[in-house]
């Protein structure tokens, strides 16, 4: 009787091997799920930047004020006729090039 319920153990155990740790066994379905949940918080991600590009790209292709707009803030462009003014507030220093 013993000998019977070890060998159904046994058989039990084998059996059971590939449903957890075989090649589609339960653990790397469960590997691969969270590995799809990772991409797809990534694809969702890249596709809003994609988005924010494309509607940059027209706005750049299309008209004139993102040009206008990008030149003013990142190379300081100033129109004719227009006064450029800056105001320093007190504890900031003017960011004169230093002498060595």
């Amino acid at each position: 009787m013993r000998l019977i319920l070890i060998c159904l153990t046994v058989l039990l155990l084998l059996i059971q091997y590939p449903l957890w740790l075989g090649k589609g066994g339960w653990l790397r379905v469960w590997n691969l799920s969270r590995d799809l949940d990772t991409a797809l918080v990534k694809e969702q991600e890249l596709k809003a930047r994609n988005s924010k590009l494309a509607s940059e790209v027209q706005d750049l292709k299309e008209g004139t004020g993102a040009v206008e707009e990008r030149a003013r803030y990142e190379l300081g462009l100033v129109k004719e006729n227009e006064i450029f003014v800056q105001v320093l507030q007190k504890d900031e220093k003017k960011s004169a090039p230093e002498k060595k």
